[in-house]
């Protein structure tokens, strides 16, 4: 399928092709268990393409300094080291042999065994019986045909986004179930571009498969910033999951001692109980029943108030409100209902947080953006301290957006938000706050059915109810200076055009079931 014009997307094109070729390999096997098997097999080329060149490098270096099968040459070069066994030509050479699943999970063990920061990251079941060893040996041709780990296919970040590509469309071809470790590209990217984590502790307490630290980095290489000015702290309570973030993570040689696992959870073993981030970016599951709410009446946490056992929503809110620094800034996607709902105690918690000048901006997102879910989404924003020195003072004011009619359908199920819809939106968040855009200065004003700055007045007139289309108004339409009466007679003229089709439709039919013996 072809990209959208202004998507945020940015195919290469051979991902596309890629994907479909190795889908063709999947024949029956789910495609939950499947994802493993493919991304572990393009992790491994990555690393082993990378190894190779600093390897022929040392090979071929005229003066023989250094040792090309020392470990250490290729650490202080931040590459992996691969053991011989674990090689890609050696997977290649033996992609036909029966026992090639066996080969494929010890080259995973001595990669793992030779490098700590990967150790229990990486899938090793491709010996199992169920798995097709001829599609495997497949497979292995397949992803072998792309260069991932060279210097010329990591400035262009291929690997990376071949990996984000197989990540969506396997999100896609889970459904439901592929909400769990995928955020959509678009939602990320605005999240980044409205909070612009350009310099401290970045913080997403249920972090998926890395999406969200992926575009932080992203943002910080675009703005000519440090990337180790940045440091990432996440949680996830999916083990495979974890794994998909690690590897995700390793290939863009970001940081995850930080990222933990462990399957209890934020809100039952908050793996960062003293960390305060001066950004936060997260996709928490929507409206979730099962979050062990009886298990913890009684938190510091629930500052604002205590969160029903049915609903998570604003157990995530405060979680994330709690983990916030002094001058903390969060970006959240939570489910439309957590905007009105005044069900067990969630209108008094969304209260005392609007009462503390913690809400900065809500933003109501178009349909369909999700693989996981139909349910209505929106994004908010929280400001720990509204009257900082970086932007100006907005205690007692909060920004509405309302997104819905933007974005673009890139297939029949799934909409997608444009560069174009991103930069509209950050830049009106930015220019409210009292932030340069483009580096200049640049007056905020409301425009009807799209965004409006609104007094906490106006908001407990509501009855603190932060849906934004109860604030912005609607979009004034432009005056149809047709008269009422031509446009009449252009419709009946072209009525009556259609009337007499009918008719002559009508007496085609007639005679051609009259041929046929039949006769109305």
């Amino acid at each position: 399928m072809k990209e959208a014009k202004g998507s945020s997307g940015a195919n290469l094109g051979f991902e596309e092709k890629m994907w479909k070729a190795a889908d063709k390999l999947r024949n029956n096997m789910d495609a939950a268990e499947y994802k493993h098997v493919v991304l572990g097999l393009v992790f491994l080329k990555y690393i082993s393409d990378a190894f190779t060149e600093v390897h022929e490098e040392l090979v071929n270096d005229p003066e023989k300094l250094s040792d090309p099968e020392e470990i250490d040459e290729y650490k202080m070069r931040n590459v992996f080291w691969v053991p011989p066994e674990a090689r890609w030509d050696q997977l290649q050479k033996n992609a036909k042999q029966p026992t090639i699943g066996t080969i494929v999970d010890d080259a995973m063990d001595a990669i793992e065994r030779d490098n700590s920061s990967l150790k229990g990251v990486l899938p090793k079941n491709y010996g199992r019986e169920a798995l097709d060893k001829q599609r495997l040996g497949e497979l292995i041709d397949l992803v072998g045909t792309i260069g991932l780990g060279d210097r010329e296919s990591r400035s262009k970040d291929i690997l990376g986004r071949v990996y984000e590509y197989f990540l969506g469309q396997f999100a896609d071809a889970e459904g439901k179930k592929g909400g769990q470790f995928y955020t959509p590209r678009s939602i990320v990217q605005l999240l980044v571009a409205m909070i612009e984590p350009f310099k401290g502790r970045v913080f997403d307490p249920c972090c998926g498969s890395g999406g969200m630290f992926i575009q932080s980095e992203k943002f910080v290489q675009i703005h000519q910033g440090r990337l180790d000015d940045i440091n990432v702290y996440g949680q996830e309570s999916n083990q495979t999951t974890w794994r998909l973030c690690k590897m995700n993570l390793a290939i863009r040689h970001i940081e995850s001692k930080f990222v933990i696992w462990n399957n209890e959870g934020s809100f039952l073993n908050d793996a960062h109980k003293d960390l305060k981030a001066d950004y936060l970016l997260a996709n928490p599951p929507f409206n979730d029943s099962d979050w062990k709410g009886d298990s913890v009446r009684e938190d510091v946490r629930w500052k604002y108030g205590v969160p029903p056992v049915g609903n998570a929503n604003f157990a995530w809110v405060q979680h994330f409100i709690h983990h916030l620094g002094p001058r903390g800034v969060a970006g959240f996607v939570l489910a439309n209902g957590s905007m009105s709902s005044n069900t067990s105690n969630e209108g008094e918690i969304r209260k005392n947080i609007v009462e503390a000048y913690l809400v900065d901006c809500m933003v109501a997102l178009p349909s369909q953006l999700f693989y996981n879910t139909m349910i209505p989404a929106c994004l908010w924003f929280i400001a720990r301290d509204k009257q900082n020195n970086k932007f100006r003072d907005r205690r007692g004011e909060a920004l509405f957006i309302d997104a819905r009619k933007l974005g673009v359908m890139v297939d029949r199920r799934h909409r997608e938000l444009t560069s174009e819809d991103i930069k509209r939106i950050a830049d009106t968040y930015h220019a409210w706050r009292g932030e340069p855009v483009d580096g200049q200065k640049t007056e905020y004003a409301d425009v009807a059915g799209f965004c409006k700055a609104v007094r906490i007045d106006e908001i407990r007139k509501q009855g603190h109810i932060l849906t934004p289309g109860r604030y912005v108004g609607t979009e004034e339409e432009e005056e149809d200076e047709e008269a009422f009466e031509e446009k009449m007679r252009k419709l009946t003229s072209e009525l009556a055009e259609q009337m007499k089709e009918v008719s002559r439709l009508d007496e085609e039919i007639k005679k051609n079931l009259e041929s046929i013996g039949y006769e109305l």
